[in-house]
């Protein structure tokens, strides 16, 4: 058994209090997969929109990259403070109710643009608040369903987030394509994200049985403080790593159109499908993974990964025709694939602690977020946004060196 296996005896405590019926827990799992899709969905849905808004606004490389990183400030903010909103609110509720307040954002980035630049940040910053806290409670039911099954399954839910994001900037190819406004295709993306999410995650699982399969150890324990994880150097280590990928991950998100359409002189619906090629690469990776998880562990899947992903930059940046840089953006895809959700696990390997390790790693890895738009736009300015892409190799080689962190905690309840 590789080092990637959720232990199944950590799920259950035969005959206690976490026991649940097997539907229950499937029906959950298909909650958490709606959540993970409907997340994927509204953010692609507004990565796909970038070049026009980018051209509506008259924005520079520099300028888009300060731009979006409102985004990832309105994340920095939040994540920090997600695991309390957990805490005390559950991951159901704060999952349905940053579903609303993501789509009213939405809503204001569809009109707001239209007005001019602070409008657009003034949305953009709700919308990364409400994606942050949003991202810590859906990853926190997952791994209260992952514990539940037994089952390394945490990246097939981030593969439903995949794809939400290949459906989403595939809608957005055919939007553009179409010469559909921004406004209209958004504000109706707000509105189906508003409707279906909060429905769909009725049926998460309460939060405390998580904790429950490890109840009988844990009485008489002092309850642990949320803050106490930032103090942790394995799961700021974890975060680390996670970081790197959330770099590769996110900057593809916001630059592979871009690149596309101004360094291989691509049109706008070929960059957008440029970016629907690496979604799609890693949905399927992110799918197949925890066969692969389960095989060769953690260490060793990550580790090949992010040599896949360096092909992939390098294939992407250098290549030299738009056919190449197409496969560049795959093997792109398949490389980032596993490390947010194997962080997400590696988080959450002590059941007990899982909601404040998942909001520490989460938080550090969306710093991510926070630098990458601006180095890039930085970078962008001197060396054009697709050579400033080969940047990405620097994280990504951080995370193979911090890549054995992710092994499992030696107990099933996190100790020793």
């Amino acid at each position: 058994m590789g080092d990637g296996q959720v232990r199944a005896g950590a799920a259950v405590t035969a005959g206690g209090p976490a026991e649940l019926p097997a539907p229950r827990v499937r029906s959950a799992a298909r909650a958490t997969a709606v959540a993970f899709i409907g997340s994927g969905f509204a953010f692609a849905s507004w990565a796909s929109r970038i070049p026009q808004v980018k051209a509506q606004l008259h924005l520079d490389a520099a300028a888009l990259g300060l731009v979006l990183l409102a985004i990832a400030a309105g994340s920095v903010v939040s994540l920090p403070l997600a695991g309390h909103m957990v805490g005390r609110w559950s991951s159901r509720r704060t999952t349905a109710v940053m579903a609303v307040v993501l789509a009213l954002a939405l809503a204001v980035v569809a009109v707001g643009y239209l007005v001019g630049v602070v409008p657009l940040v003034a949305g953009l910053f709700v919308l990364g608040f409400a994606n942050g806290a949003w991202d810590v409670a859906m990853n926190v039911q997952a791994a209260v369903v992952e514990q539940r099954l037994g089952r390394a399954v945490m990246s097939r839910f981030h593969a439903g987030y995949s794809v939400g994001t290949v459906c989403g900037a595939l809608v957005g190819a055919a939007m553009v394509a179409l010469r559909v406004p921004v406004t209209a295709h958004l504000a109706v993306v707000a509105g189906v994200v508003a409707l279906c999410v909060p429905w769909a995650v009725q049926r998460f699982l309460p939060d405390d049985a998580q904790a429950a399969a490890g109840a009988a150890g844990a009485a008489g324990k002092p309850k642990p403080r949320p803050m106490a994880a930032w103090g942790e150097l394995r799961t700021v280590l974890i975060g680390v790593c996670v970081l790197a990928f959330a770099f590769a991950e996110g900057t593809a998100n916001d630059w592979i159109s871009v690149a596309l359409i101004d360094g291989y002189r691509t049109p706008a619906a070929v960059g957008t499908l440029g970016f629907a090629t690496f979604l799609a690469a890693m949905t399927a990776a992110r799918w197949f993974g925890p066969a692969l998880l389960d095989r060769f562990g953690r260490v060793l899947v990550v580790r090949g990964l992010a040599a896949v992903n360096v092909v992939g930059l390098v294939l992407f940046v250098f290549g030299g025709v738009t056919p190449v840089a197409f496969a560049g953006a795959l093997l792109w895809g398949i490389g980032v694939s596993l490390g947010f959700p194997v962080g997400m696990s590696a988080a959450a390997d002590d059941p007990e602690r899982a909601a404040a390790r998942v909001s520490v790693v989460a938080s550090i890895g969306y710093c991510a977020f926070l630098g990458g738009p601006p180095l890039i736009g930085f970078l962008g300015q001197h060396v054009s946004v697709l050579r400033g892409l080969a940047a990405v190799a620097v994280p990504v080689a951080v995370a193979v060196a911090l890549a054995g962190v992710l092994r499992p905690l030696p107990s099933a309840d996190g100790e020793g």
